[in-house]
């Protein structure tokens, strides 16, 4: 017959594996595991949700376009982007004056745009062009704000990458009226982290984020390592001085302006190395 210490010593076990699984289950995380060629839209929840900020899209409101020359590689400069389009982002970019990039904090944010109260250069119909911000538009305080100075403080102004600019309007135009707002960001596939520096000084840059876009704090763990915050080091590029994070596998949580986190368990193996990119099985649900 077995009795209750017996049966107490038992259950304890695997008792205490329940316990476990549910601990890591009630993690918040507002991600989740993705299907092939699956998008992510919004991220919206529904029932309680912890730190939540007004559901996207935003508000319309007033700015101005202009576009500029460059390449996948290059516009993604200010954001650390290294190659737009492999990233995921696609030519579809543009960067943004210092009102609204905010020393890198909008790097990944998705914008929608239409040129308005321009006739003659706007497209028929007033299509509506979706960009993402991968890149700062400088201020030139030598020029005067309504003539050539469009990024100076305090203006909201887009610099659009030259293929993308010709959706909203003729490129004669030169400068053009827009509205615009915040808009969720549509991915396929999930978060993205490439791992760059060395064994004393570990950089990441975060890639492929759906929902709000833009990264407010990303935090690291490894197998001994306990969670760690990482330190923007700009753009969309983060850093930590942990060095016993190497050889390690590594964990990453990603939080977004809008408060919601995920987590990428283990998504670089602990024979993982320099330079490579190492793509989560999450990303950030409707």
């Amino acid at each position: 017959m077995m009795t209750t210490t017996s049966f107490r010593k038992y259950v304890s076990i695997p008792a205490a594996w329940i316990l476990l699984v549910l601990a890591i289950s009630s993690l918040p995380d507002d991600c989740r595991a993705y299907k092939k060629d699956s998008i992510f839209h919004a991220v919206s929840r529904h029932g309680k949700a912890k730190a939540s900020k007004p559901v996207l899209p935003g508000p319309w409101k007033k700015a101005h376009a202009t576009f500029y020359d460059g390449s996948p590689s290059s516009f993604g400069g200010a954001c650390d982007f290294k190659d737009v389009v492999q990233e995921g982002y696609g030519m579809n970019t543009a960067a943004l004056s210092g009102a609204l990039f905010k020393g890198g904090e909008a790097c990944g944010a998705c914008f929608e745009l239409k040129c308005v109260d321009n006739p003659q250069f706007c497209r028929l119909g007033q299509p509506t062009l979706h960009v993402t911000a991968t890149d700062h538009c400088p201020p030139n305080p030598s020029l005067p704000n309504d003539n050539g100075g469009w990024c100076n403080p305090p203006l909201e102004h887009f610099d659009i990458a030259h293929p993308a600019f010709g959706q909203l309007a003729e490129e004669k135009s030169g400068i053009i009226p827009v509205q615009y707002r915040r808009v969720p960001c549509q991915k396929r596939g999930g978060i993205r982290f490439t791992i760059l520096g060395n064994p004393w000084f570990i950089q990441v840059i975060v890639t492929n984020v759906a929902g709000a876009g833009d990264v407010k704090s990303v935090m690291v763990k490894g197998d001994k390592v306990k969670w760690t915050r990482m330190e923007r080091d700009w753009g969309e590029t983060w850093k930590t001085g942990v060095h016993e994070l190497v050889g390690e596998s590594l964990t990453f949580r990603v939080k977004t302006t809008d408060g919601r986190s995920c987590t990428a368990w283990h998504v670089a193996p602990k024979d993982w190395q320099f330079g490579q990119t190492y793509e989560g099985k999450k990303n950030f649900r409707m």
